[in-house]
């Protein structure tokens, strides 16, 4: 069975009418999965409409997860305390803008990147407990730029970072693979694990050298007892579904069977999409289903198919309310 969680309280993370990490993405993706009959639920956002096109899809219902915000204690496996009370301050005094002007917070950010965090959490309780096989994070803000003493790329806290420590401290996992296929390199999750040989991080991405953040390059292993414990897979723009399938059939699979992880993380983020704004790959929905599919394989070989989602990018509405069904359709599957 697969989980979902979210809320609709994400949407009070206020960024600004033009900002590409805005409320709209959140409810696209609500949207998205009722069309496709993946939930009944009532959609919170009934007034909202987006030309999705999305038959209802066959087979069973996905398990709906109610998130709780994670506590400041848990987010400082990864942040430091001076950076998680700086981000407080900031909120509590009506909100500003972090790092170089990326990342706008409004009054409520700091209590939505708890929850964000928290829903992730959630979401690794109810596949340790075997509520679910498997389960997605659908949340914002995102949480991959965000390194462990500041926030930046539209990222408070390190979701799927905080989540890989989680699992360790409270589940008794040795070996935790994440595998982050947004476009933009995970930095902030890189810098989390440089020098631990405990957590797998694999990235595939837009070429460094034209992207953001300007990380990710072939020679970043890792560090001291962690090196050779980060496997980046740049790629050049205008590459596709080929070109991934490719890099992961070649590299990401071949790798996740030489660690043999006993849960699999996803940084699930959907803007190396063909009609996304912010980068210059040219990836299907179909693309991302396929990629999906071959990590669904290595975590039933690996580690009895448990596997945690969590939302990253995707700022084209109807792409990312698309992209996310088909990937959760691949999940999904038994």
């Amino acid at each position: 069975m697969l989980g979902i969680c979210s809320s609709p309280e994400f949407v009070q993370h206020l960024t600004g009418q033009l900002h590409p990490e805005r409320p709209d993405r959140i409810r696209a993706i609500h949207l998205a999965v009722r069309q496709a009959g993946l939930i009944d639920s009532p959609n919170p956002f009934p007034d909202f409409s987006l030309d999705l096109q999305l038959k209802p899809a066959a087979g069973p219902k996905l398990k709906e997860l109610s998130p709780t915000p994670a506590d400041e204690k848990t987010i400082e496996l990864i942040h430091t305390q001076q950076m998680i009370q700086r981000l407080k301050h900031i909120c509590e005094s009506g909100g500003g803008v972090l790092d170089q002007g990326d990342t706008p917070v409004s009054p409520r950010s700091f209590d939505l990147a708890l929850l964000s965090s928290g829903a992730v959490l959630t979401c690794c309780d109810a596949v340790m407990n075997g509520t679910v096989q498997r389960a997605f994070a659908a949340t914002r803000p995102p949480g991959h730029h965000a390194e462990p003493d500041r926030s930046m790329g539209f990222c408070l806290f390190s979701n799927i970072a905080i989540a890989a420590k989680y699992l360790q401290r409270h589940h008794n996992v040795d070996r935790v693979a994440i595998v982050d296929f947004d476009v933009h390199h995970g930095n902030g999750t890189q810098a989390a694990f440089e020098n631990d040989p405990s957590v797998l991080f694999i990235s595939t991405h837009q070429h460094p050298k034209t992207c953001y953040p300007g990380t990710g390059y072939e020679w970043e292993e890792g560090e001291g007892p962690g090196k050779g414990y980060t496997l980046n897979i740049p790629l050049n723009p205008g590459s596709g579904d080929g070109e991934y399938i490719a890099a992961f059939e070649s590299k990401v699979i071949p790798k996740l069977d030489s660690f043999k992880p006993q849960v699999l993380l996803i940084s699930a983020g959907f803007d190396a999409h063909q009609d996304d704004p912010l980068a210059k790959m040219e990836v299907s929905e179909m693309g991302f289903e396929a990629m999906t599919r071959m990590l669904v394989a290595a975590a039933d070989v690996h580690c009895r198919g448990r596997i945690i989602s969590a939302l990253e990018g995707g700022y084209h509405l109807r792409a990312l309310g698309r992209s996310v069904v088909r990937h959760l359709l691949a999940l999904r599957e038994e």
